[in-house]
């Protein structure tokens, strides 16, 4: 599942008759006609090369991008209305200093409001009950376009009185309220979870372990759901014993994988529902004197910076921060005069990223 909205297309041809009804051609029809996530479409429009993608599927999203006249959100009215030129977008957040994510969304948004000479204020509330409606009620009075709604953690959200009796377009990124009152974007997490535990199921993997996040937490729930889900495809009990829960840290990866190795039947595989944990985990089987594929394969999620320089460098799944970022500002820019699009929910792919990290479990 890439994006809760779009389906492949019907047949290969491509024309923007494909896209009538919308006043401008976007990512999301891109991804659609080409068959393919809108992330793919962003990796490959933005000359990203940190992801694996096949040379067809890059030709294919070029010329379907070329046929559809697509042009990034705001420069597609250059020229034809000047109305907007040098709009001001509101991005609220509760939390942008203490994780990457958050920089990363806002980095997404920044992208689409420069090639349209939009201006990005942003503010973090700390989720204060006192700072956070009058942080709003100030964006309101101020005129701006429209509000970019972010919370750190992916999770439903009750709507401040200021955001519900504002006429000001709102979408909200990384959350979503219960009753779909505003257009919403967040990770397709259960599917995300499914993908990891196949890409070791693949590899011929039975007995695949994970460890999770705190269970609180949205996220850890739907990649657990989507670990279940992938154990179920292929027929493989699922065993809660092969189930630890963590907190995100390296110190929860380590302790989460002593723990496992010391069961009567250890995992020959470990899902680490973040890069932080599998960083623990890595040094945990490396004083175990296991190695990594040879012995164990591990696969994380977030695709952070360090997945890529861990030996061996870690298969990850990419969290689509800034994917989601875009699409917040493409809807701003495309769709927030249209009401039929209040209740939309998107959720954005998160893609497998192969590195060396997984391997066949090994001969008995």
């Amino acid at each position: 599942m890439s994006q809760d909205r779009t389906s492949p297309p019907s047949d290969k041809g491509t024309g923007v008759g494909k896209v009538s009804g919308r006043s401008r051609v976007t990512m999301q029809d891109v991804a659609r006609v080409a068959g393919c996530s809108q992330s793919t479409v962003s990796f490959v429009l933005n000359a990203n090369s940190s992801v694996k993608i096949s040379e067809a599927t890059r030709k294919r999203v070029l010329e379907v991008a070329r046929e559809l006249d697509y042009r990034p959100a705001g420069l597609a009215g250059a020229g034809r209305n000047r109305a907007h030129e040098g709009d001001t977008i509101a991005f609220v957040i509760d939390k942008i200093s203490t994780s990457p994510e958050g920089i990363v969304a806002l980095d997404g948004v920044r992208q689409i409001a420069r090639s349209c000479g939009a201006i990005v204020l942003v503010a973090e509330t700390d989720g204060d009950p006192m700072l956070e409606p009058r942080t709003l009620e100030m964006f309101i009075e101020m005129r701006v376009r429209a509000i970019i709604y972010a919370c750190i953690f992916t999770r439903e959200v009750d709507l401040p009185n200021a955001l519900l009796e504002t006429t000001t377009p709102v979408v909200l990124l990384n959350c979503y309220s219960p009753d779909g009152a505003r257009p919403a974007v967040v990770p397709g997490e259960i599917a995300g979870g499914h993908r990891a535990t196949a890409a070791l199921i693949a590899a011929g993997h039975r007995r695949v372990g994970t460890i999770t996040g705190e269970t609180f937490m949205e996220a850890t729930r739907d990649r657990l759901q989507g670990y279940r889900n992938a154990l179920a495809t292929a027929d493989i009990p699922f065993d809660p014993a092969l189930v630890v829960e963590g907190d995100w840290s390296p110190s929860a990866g380590y302790r989460g994988t002593k723990a496992l190795m010391a069961l009567d039947a250890p995992p020959t595989a470990i899902f680490c529902q973040n890069d932080r944990m599998a960083v623990g985990c890595y040094e945990a089987l490396k004083e175990l004197g296991l190695r990594i594929p040879g012995d164990i394969s591990v696969v994380g999620y977030d695709d952070e910076e360090i997945a890529r320089h861990l030996s061996p460098p870690l298969t990850s799944l990419i969290l689509p921060s800034r994917a989601m970022g875009r699409w917040a500002m493409e809807w701003v820019l495309s769709n927030s005069d249209a009401p039929e699009a209040a209740g939309t929910l998107v959720k954005l792919e998160c893609e497998l990223v192969e590195r060396d990290s997984i391997g066949p479990p090994p001969a008995n």
